[in-house]
């Protein structure tokens, strides 16, 4: 009687790990993944760096000589015109002294006709009339001098472009090379940025860049490569590359620092989403839907840009790609596609 008791125990038991391991195996169900399709995309390589806004054309003028300034002719901040006066120096002892001149070359020119008149009536001498012209043309000579030196006193625009802030103030008695005002041209920014040398084959004269400042971070300016410095600097193996922007709207100042980006190669190729890219060492492969099982193929990628990943080799455009569960998988492994029918036929339990 226990034997048998023993006995029926034993193949309850057994009945009971049969149907858990029948559970656990081959009944457990594919897991469901979702698939894309490798698309071809657009790829720029892009070159990063960091420059610094230079005004288009800039200048700051000083006095000429030691004066006391009488007029100061612009406003702060102000637009000023090419060839507008900008301040005014005495100018008093000059104007004297080209009085002075004006009135010994008329003395000078009135003896010279005089004595052009008697030549021609034999009463004067070739020497005397030449002497006369040398006193004329001396004359004339102090007169533009003087002219000149009461110019030098009058200061003007080089070019059109937005003045300074004004530091200074008419009366005060300036030294030379005492700066009165800064000019600069801001109708187009030249910006400035370095390049390493191991890069200078992937950037060329009009090639187009971008650029970005803190002041207007959802704004980008963008501009070409105007030259390239032909010299690399030592110190850093870097090259200076200038580029111009379009500044209509005058927001870009000299002397903002701009982050730059340029576009060194554009191509279009094979692209997946970044989570279908799974990396394994120094590996890097994708599943791919093979007829309801998971195949692994190993890929080589290239850059990655918009949530997309480059891939130079291993797939073509059309496949499709398991982006969701990869986690999940396993190379030959049935799988389920979301979206896809895998109810079992009606009729059928």
């Amino acid at each position: 009687m226990r034997i048998s008791l023993i006995m029926i125990a034993l193949a309850v038991s057994l009945s009971g790990c049969g149907e858990k391991a029948k559970s656990n195996g081959a009944g457990r169900e594919a897991p469901l993944v979702r698939a894309t399709a490798v698309t071809s995309a657009r790829f720029i390589d892009r070159i990063d760096a960091v420059g610094t806004a230079v005004a288009n054309e800039q200048v700051t003028l000083s006095a000429p000589v030691t004066e006391r300034i009488v007029r100061l002719n612009f406003d702060d901040g102000a637009f000023i015109t090419r060839g507008q006066v900008v301040a005014v120096l005495a100018s008093g002892q000059e104007s004297a002294q080209l009085a002075q001149a004006d009135a010994r070359a008329r003395e000078a020119r009135q003896q010279l006709d005089r004595l052009n008149a008697l030549k021609a009536r034999g009463f004067a001498t070739n020497s005397a009339v030449d002497a006369q012209v040398a006193l004329a043309g001396q004359a004339n000579g102090q007169a533009a001098e003087a002219r000149a030196s009461i110019g030098d006193r009058v200061i003007r625009a080089p070019f059109s472009g937005w003045v300074s802030l004004r530091n200074i103030s008419s009366g005060a008695v300036v030294n030379a090379g005492t700066p009165i005002a800064t000019i600069s041209d801001i109708s187009q920014i030249k910006l400035d940025f370095a390049v390493p040398e191991t890069l200078l084959s992937q950037i060329r004269v009009g090639q187009p860049i971008e650029a970005r400042a803190a002041a207007y971070p959802d704004q980008p300016f963008r501009g070409t490569i105007a030259s390239i410095d032909p010299v690399l600097n030592p110190q850093t193996r870097a090259v200076t590359v200038r580029a111009i922007l379009p500044n209509g709207d005058k927001r870009l100042k000299p002397g903002m620092l701009l982050t730059v980006t340029i576009e060194a190669q554009a191509r279009d190729s094979a692209a997946v989403p970044e989570l279908a890219v799974v990396g394994d060492g120094d590996q890097t492969y994708v599943f791919v839907n093979d007829k309801g099982k998971a195949k692994r193929i190993n890929v080589q990628t290239g850059i990655r840009q918009n949530g997309m990943v480059e891939i130079l080799s291993g797939i073509q455009p059309g496949q499709r790609v398991i982006t969701e569960g990869v986690v999940k998988i396993t190379d030959g492994q049935k799988i389920r596609l979301q979206g896809e029918e895998n109810a079992a036929p009606k009729g059928k339990k």
